[in-house]
């Protein structure tokens, strides 16, 4: 299994950043895939997931109506839109591959190496 994110940088508030990951190593279609973010001194805690139809998807109160998660099966790609971006959002990010087949929101074994994301004036 390899997650490689993109897509980090800085932005000022208000921005807008689009996140990308590229997956291999795996049937992408079958697996939950998620968005993770840690910032400095803080736990990990989940943004965004998506089920491998696009049918369900879940999001942290802090990013509804802000962030919008999607995937490619196509092109074995999770991305995470991140629009109104707040200096709170600064954070790394992380893509994440459930451990089971079908929905679910408990992290998977397998991370990506993360993005900074960074929101500031």
């Amino acid at each position: 299994v390899h997650l490689v994110e993109s897509g980090g940088g800085l932005v000022q508030p208000g921005g807008s950043l689009r996140l990308s990951c590229a997956a291999s190593g795996f049937t992408f279609s079958s697996y939950t895939m998620s968005w993770y973010r840690q910032a400095p001194g803080k736990e990990r805690e989940l943004v965004a997931a998506i089920s491998g139809g696009a049918v369900y998807t879940n999001y942290a109160d802090s990013v509804k109506g802000r962030f919008t998660i999607s995937r490619d099966n196509s092109e074995n790609t999770v991305y995470l839109q991140m629009n109104s971006l707040k200096p709170e959002d600064t954070a790394v990010y992380y893509c994440n591959k459930a451990d089971k087949i079908g929905w679910g929101t408990r992290p998977g074994s397998y991370w990506g190496q993360g993005t900074q994301v960074t929101v500031s004036s």
